[in-house]
Parts: C-alpha cells; structure tokens; sequence
C-alpha cells in the first residue's frame, strides 16, 4: 500500500506531454538519478557503482547494479540490488518524473522516489526528492537533490531526515567532465560527503567514472572515500 500510494503520482504523470527543450546536465556520480531530466521513452541504461572507504579493502566495498528505463518521455523507473560485500543487502525501486523545462531551455525540474526494502531489518524506507538542474553556460551545469529520508508518519528516531545532494560539472573537454559532488543526510547516519569526479566517454554508449573524496559519519572521524561507476547505454 505504501508503494502504491507513492507511485501513483508517477502514473498519473506518465501521461502529460514533454515538448519542452531539456538541457544537457550530467547525473551525480553518488547519488544517481533515475534518468536525466527529459529523458526519452525507451532510453535504457544498465550502470554498476561500487565504493569503498579507507583502507580500501574489498571486503569494505559497497556495490550496487542498476537497470534504468524510460518508460515515457520525461518518466523513468530503476531496480537497483544494493550489495555489502558478496551479500544483497537490499531491494530498490526509483521513480522519477520531469516535470518540465524553462522556456530557454537552460533550467529543468522534477521529482523522485525511492522505496527500499533493507533485507537485515526486514523495513521499508521511502525516499522523496525533488531536482533541479540548471546549465549555467556552455561549460558549466549543476544538479541539485533535496528532500526527506525515511518518510514515516509517526515521526520515529531517524525518520523524516533531511537529504541534500548538489552536484558542480565542468565540461572540460568533448567527452570528458569535472564535477564535485556534496551529499549530507540526516537521520540516524548523520553524513557529510564530499566527491570531486571525473566522467570519461569511452565510447558512444560506455561512460566511465571515478571519485577519490572525504565522508563524515555521525561522530566517527573524517575517512577517505574512493567510488568507480560503469555506466553502459542501449
């Protein structure tokens, strides 16, 4: 019923025209977006995102593959398997809606759900965004993420936390963009990250992308982080 009540906005959007002319922002690298903002029906991405922090074990990599479809233009949905090692920590739907563009096409907006079903638990969390991207100029783009965490009603430890993500990219050159990337949530973890990256085509459907940052949780001390995202395109 949850998931229900959260994806029917989503539905009910899938049917509203998307004319409008959407700018080309890259996506976070950390915190992905379903698709970018306009994207169109039928796009279909296949991406794997592994990270780890100090002392770069690969018992302490986090990894995650997800598959990404438009199923309408400007309307997407992802499943994602969250992993903690070799083990599928957790099951993750996304869904996102633009909801339209300025009309210079330089600014665009729209909104996102996440529902997660974390297997050790045994919950459900639910996640709601909303985005806005803007191309600054030629070279320079942003996107920004905010919204609540852990949506519950009855208010419990953790719940209702505030989620920001805002992403700096820098087209550098054809095929390859800088970017940094600030992420803080709220809620039990309490984290600061941050993520310089860069994204390297390295084909006309593959794209590589790699950050070596810093992230804070809660009261522990600050650590090193390093992330690799492989992204392929169909």
């Amino acid at each position: 019923m949850r998931l229900l009540c959260a994806t029917m906005p989503f539905a009910l959007l899938a049917g509203t025209a998307q004319s409008e002319t959407y700018p080309d922002i890259p996506e976070p690298m950390i915190f992905d977006m379903v698709r970018p903002l306009g994207a169109k029906r039928g796009e279909l991405e296949a991406n794997v995102l592994a990270q780890t922090g100090s002392p770069f074990r690969a018992s302490e990599t986090e990894w995650a593959p997800e598959v990404e479809y438009a199923y309408a233009n400007g309307h997407a949905v992802e499943l994602e398997l969250p992993f903690d090692g070799r083990r599928v920590a957790a099951y993750k739907l996304g869904l996102q809606s633009s909801l339209g563009a300025s009309a210079d096409g330089r600014s665009a907006h729209g909104v996102q759900y996440l529902g997660v079903y974390h297997r050790e638990t045994g919950r459900y969390t639910n996640t709601l965004l909303y985005l806005a991207g803007h191309r600054m100029s030629e070279r320079w783009s942003t996107m920004n993420m905010i919204g609540l965490d852990d949506i519950r009603p009855d208010g419990g430890e953790g719940s209702n936390a505030l989620l920001l993500n805002h992403a700096l990219f820098y087209d550098a050159k054809p095929g390859t963009v800088l970017g940094a990337e600030l992420n803080v949530a709220g809620g039990a973890e309490r984290s600061v990250k941050l993520s310089p990256q860069v994204h390297q085509q390295v084909s006309p459907s593959a794209n590589l992308q790699f950050s070596i940052g810093v992230e804070k949780l809660r009261e522990q001390r600050a650590r090193p982080t390093a992330g690799l995202r492989v992204v392929r395109e169909f």
